[in-house]
């Protein structure tokens, strides 16, 4: 595959995808958005399609339930990088007919970028995300389209700008609600990360049909641990709660929606930990030893922002 060969991101304006196109175009690949026409008139989205604009991204006329459209703007690239949210995980089965039918994909990644959900196990909500998606893997599969999977494990803006407090907009400075334990190992990443992580992957053979962990050893951190470096960066101990697993599994099944979606998300996360399982070849391969030289936000560098 050319070095400069032709991506389409389809979910651009979602959480992850915002990420990928900025990390596409800084790298200096042709660069395709899908876009619905309602979403250029939307008053936020509007205005991070004109930001993709901009900054030297293409913008194709689509839609993900339009057959031919998808069709279309498939036929103009070598890559499809699928980014939809929750709500669409299933309907991605479209577009592996779309790229069965293009016939000129050289790698597909369908919408993961959170854990191996071949090998972690989750509880309510979050655990149909996870069926799902491991189903897209094996339409992906019996397809025969050449694919790649990115385990970004935890998203460090998601997790790490609140702790995963309820209701909170910033990291404690007095108390902090502790899921579990506290000890399970967890490796947040930064979402700009995931997206450098991610287009890096694009043209290594050693990634095809693999699953690649995004595991930067800086980055992996036990709760209790985080609660360390955060106390000893604003100068404070703070009182603690922990709630425990138990606790928490019956308050997922009492809360409402989508309450019990949040707290199903940290259990998988903060409780069960990432990528707590040995890599095998078969499967698998790690960023931090295909690019060790590739600069990434730490864990200790994302939480100084906060101080």
């Amino acid at each position: 595959m050319s070095a400069r060969g032709k991506y389409l991101i389809i979910g651009g304006t979602g959480y992850i995808g915002k990420f990928m196109v900025e990390a596409s175009v800084k790298a200096g690949h042709p660069t395709f958005v899908l876009v619905r026409e309602s979403t250029v008139s939307d008053p936020i989205k509007g205005k991070i399609v004109e930001g993709f604009k901009n900054s030297g991204a293409t913008l194709v006329h689509g839609d993900l339930y339009d057959h031919e459209s998808l069709v279309k703007a498939i036929k103009q690239v070598d890559v499809v990088i699928s980014t939809v949210g929750q709500n669409q995980l299933d309907d991605q089965g479209k577009i592996i007919d779309a790229i069965k039918e293009a016939g000129n994909v050289k790698r597909f990644y369908p919408s993961e970028f959170e854990v191996d959900v071949d090998r972690q196990d989750a509880v309510g909500p979050v655990k149909f995300g996870f069926v799902a998606k491991s189903q897209i893997r094996r339409a992906t599969e019996a397809a025969r389209i050449p694919y790649t999977c990115i385990a970004s494990n935890a998203f460090a803006g998601y997790f790490l700008s609140t702790f995963a407090q309820q209701g909170a907009t910033a990291p404690p400075r007095d108390k902090v609600v502790i899921l579990g334990d506290g000890n399970a190992k967890v490796i947040f990443n930064g979402e700009h990360d995931v997206g450098t992580f991610t287009i890096k992957t694009v043209h290594d053979p050693r990634t095809l049909n693999k699953v690649v962990y995004i595991n930067p050893p800086k980055n992996r951190a036990s709760f209790n641990e985080l609660v360390a470096i955060w106390e000893k960066k604003i100068g404070k101990t703070l009182e603690t709660e922990y709630i425990s697993e138990e606790q928490l599994l019956k308050n997922i099944q009492e809360a409402p929606s989508p309450l019990d979606a949040i707290l199903s998300i940290n259990h998988a996360i903060l409780v069960n930990g990432t990528s707590n399982f040995p890599i095998e070849p078969s499967f698998g391969v790690e960023t931090s030893e295909l690019y060790p030289d590739v600069k990434y936000t730490t864990v200790e560098e994302f939480l100084h922002q906060f101080v």
